[in-house]
């Protein structure tokens, strides 16, 4: 920060003239000392000036879901008063294509009735919620997991509370290994399609899309030598199970760690 630059350099010149001193006083006389010979800087090189660019992506990618949860009361304003069970069945409500009997993940619909008070909440696909400022406005906001059977994805959302009404502002679904919550900063940790690495996805608020967007991706070495393939999410025609293109990523995040 400008501003405290001033008092920085003040502390540094206080430091110097302290080291300077006690040279002197030790029978040094306190010159530099040369640390070698300075690399030359290489400009970056670019490659390739006459190539036509691109005018279109090489992938559809989804890098904002936003959507307001319909049937779901939020008192107080406040995201906690919210039953996050009621958030899943209105998503299972407003996507039955995907929910349906015959939809990618129609199981999950099986197993919600284990969510309720006295059920096997073993069976339950709802994980525990958490409850952090994602967005930056100083009030928490929700994060939910849950599975979606029969496959071995599992759905990833954001919700917020925006004028007394609760929205969803990420939903990502893949296969997960972990989530974690840094700062603002949601990250997915998922199988690689290389042996001893993992796939890590960041998504980040934009304040311009009112959502959490698609930041970066990365194969990360964990050295364990396992060889896990990581699967295709299955594509899905509702926003709200869209999220992100596991190959999309896997690619874009392969070409730029070269």
């Amino acid at each position: 920060m400008p501003a405290r630059r001033p008092a920085r350099t003040a502390v540094t010149a206080a430091a110097v003239a302290l080291l300077s001193a006690t040279a002197v006083a030790c029978g040094d006389s306190g010159g530099l000392r040369g640390a070698g010979a300075t690399a030359t800087a290489i400009s970056p090189a670019r490659l390739w000036p006459g190539l036509r660019p691109a005018s279109s992506p090489a992938y559809p990618y989804d890098v904002a879901t936003r959507a307001v949860v319909k049937g779901v009361t939020v008192p107080g304003d406040d995201i906690r008063a919210a039953d996050p069970v009621d958030v899943v069945e209105a998503e299972i409500k407003a996507h039955p294509d995907d929910y349906g009997s015959k939809g990618a993940y129609h199981g999950t619909v099986d197993r919600l009735k284990y969510c309720r008070p006295g059920a096997d909440r073993a069976r339950c696909p709802l994980l525990k919620p958490y409850y952090r400022d994602l967005t930056g406005d100083g009030r928490n906001d929700m994060t939910l997991g849950f599975r979606l059977y029969p496959t071995n994805q599992t759905a990833v959302r954001v919700y917020t509370v925006e004028k007394h009404r609760l929205v969803q502002v990420l939903a990502d679904n893949d296969a997960i290994l972990g989530v974690e919550l840094a700062g603002r900063s949601l990250i997915e940790r998922s199988p690689a399609d290389i042996s001893g690495y993992e796939y890590r996805t960041t998504w980040v608020w934009d304040p311009g899309q009112r959502a959490m967007v698609f930041s970066r991706d990365e194969y990360l070495h964990t050295g364990d030598g396992r060889h896990a393939k990581k699967p295709s999410a299955s594509p899905s025609a509702s926003p709200s199970a869209s999220g992100s293109s596991p190959a999309a990523s896997s690619a874009a995040s392969s070409a730029s760690a070269r």
